[in-house]
């Protein structure tokens, strides 16, 4: 048989073969490698459809959803407003490769939020706004080297891609096959909450360092909270040494408040980069600075980055609308005192299972962290057992219809459709999943 010929008998397929379809014609049968439940027990669901705090799959099952697309949907699945928004943006067109009105319109409403900041570039997604990010600095100081800690993601470029979370946590992998050494020798690796290591490096290599990256709310490899005297460190050292200070807001930004970290711990940063929420569950990511640094980007100076899609009407419109509920009443109460619903119910669970365990949370951010003890600030305290844990008890809430990440690594959102009703319902299916999990290592 052909290959065209064996494309049209696939796609004539029925629902229940789409995983290997999928298989056939994409690595894994994934776009990104988390989705494909590597580990985790059974085979990930396809998803039909998202409508306010669930998603439904192809098979008509409808689960509570504590994604939120990795982040973007703080309104949920559908949101009238950005829906409308839009749909009104599409009657013009999906892209122009040319300045849209809602390119300025957005920007402004950025910087409204972050205004330590006067310019911001938008791409098309967190991990080209952090290579961006690095470039930039690069440029502006001069210098080479750049610094981020084990754990903390930023994309999926080479120069960062060293000891990172999210999918590389989960799979065990410190870094990446094809990524040369060349390509990372520049870049140091620090431990998180370790003041000595931070010190020591400035101390040998301070003249040297461009960028220092850090999530300063890291939530790739569990939600590893830091404390607010550590972050100032890195600020002091940074403007200490000459070197720029990179916040990557990706996921925090305009989760945990409107300004994201960057509001929170009152550290001014010399760049951030956010993503995900700023465009309102279409592609979208940014960087933003003073106006000294970001001029220093083409076409005013001479640090290159450009994007066909960069900027592009649908997105923008998403945005803006996303940004516009955000900024109205009480929503981010309600994500507070939603968020903190959930911590205690999921802690009581846990109490009551007698399996060793604790809640992580910030905002509406929450993790499950499956060992003894507080939660750790640092990856090199996320014990490996914890994955193993959480591979069964994520099946188990599968089946209960709580639709959950499927990595022991990743966290859980809550968004602002989210309700109590929902929540209980999360807390019910964690107790019995735990029951579950422990009567299956019993038998």
């Amino acid at each position: 048989m052909s290959r065209a010929e064996d494309r049209t008998a696939t796609t004539a397929r029925p629902h229940e073969n789409l995983l290997e379809r999928a298989r056939a014609v994409m690595p894994g049968g994934v776009s990104s490698p988390v989705r494909a439940f590597g580990a985790v027990q059974g085979d990930p669901p396809f998803v039909a459809r998202g409508r306010g705090a669930t998603v439904t799959d192809v098979n008509g099952r409808e689960y509570l959803d504590l994604v939120g697309s990795w982040g973007p949907l703080i309104l949920g699945h559908v949101h009238p407003e950005v829906r409308e928004a839009v749909e009104r943006a599409l009657a013009d067109g999906t892209t122009f490769g040319a300045t849209c009105a809602a390119e300025v319109e957005l920007a402004e409403r950025v910087l409204e939020r972050f205004p330590f900041a006067d310019r911001v570039r938008f791409t098309s997604s967190g991990t080209e706004a952090c290579m961006s990010a690095v470039r930039l600095a690069r440029g502006a100081t001069g210098r080479k080297r750049i610094v981020k800690f084990e754990g903390c993601y930023h994309g999926h470029f080479d120069a960062l891609l060293v000891k990172a979370g999210s999918g590389l946590a989960t799979f065990g992998t410190p870094s990446s096959a094809g990524v040369p050494p060349e390509f990372t020798e520049l870049t140091d690796v620090l431990p998180l909450d370790d003041e000595q290591a931070l010190r020591t490096l400035f101390e040998q290599r301070g003249s040297e360092i461009a960028l220092v990256a850090i999530e300063p709310l890291p939530a790739n490899a569990g939600l590893l909270v830091q404390r607010l005297e550590f972050l100032q460190l890195v600020r002091e050292l940074c403007s200490a040494h000459g070197a720029l200070l990179l916040f990557d807001e990706v996921i925090s930004g305009f989760r945990v408040a409107p300004g994201g970290m960057t509001e929170l711990t009152g550290i001014t940063p010399d760049i951030v980069t956010v993503g995900k929420i700023v465009g309102g569950g279409m592609p979208v990511g940014a960087y933003m600075g003073p106006a000294a640094l970001m001029d220093q980007v083409a076409p005013l100076g001479d640090v290159y980055q450009a994007g066909t899609l960069s900027g592009n009407p649908l997105a923008m419109a998403a945005g803006i609308a996303t940004l516009d509920v955000l900024g109205r009443g009480d929503v981010y109460k309600r994500l507070e005192a939603l968020g903190a619903y959930l911590e205690a119910g999921w802690a009581s669970a846990l109490a009551r299972s007698g399996v060793s365990g604790s809640v992580a949370r910030v905002g509406s951010i929450l993790w499950l962290c499956l060992q003894e003890g507080s939660p750790p600030r640092a990856f090199s305290g996320v014990r490996p057992e914890g994955a193993s844990l959480y591979a069964g008890l994520h099946a188990e809430l599968m089946q209960r219809g709580v639709w959950m990440a499927p990595s022991a690594y990743e966290v859980a959102f809550v968004s602002a459709v989210h309700d109590e009703a929902g929540l209980d319902r999360a807390v019910a299916a964690l107790g019995e999943s735990l029951a579950a999990v422990a009567a299956g290592a019993a038998t």
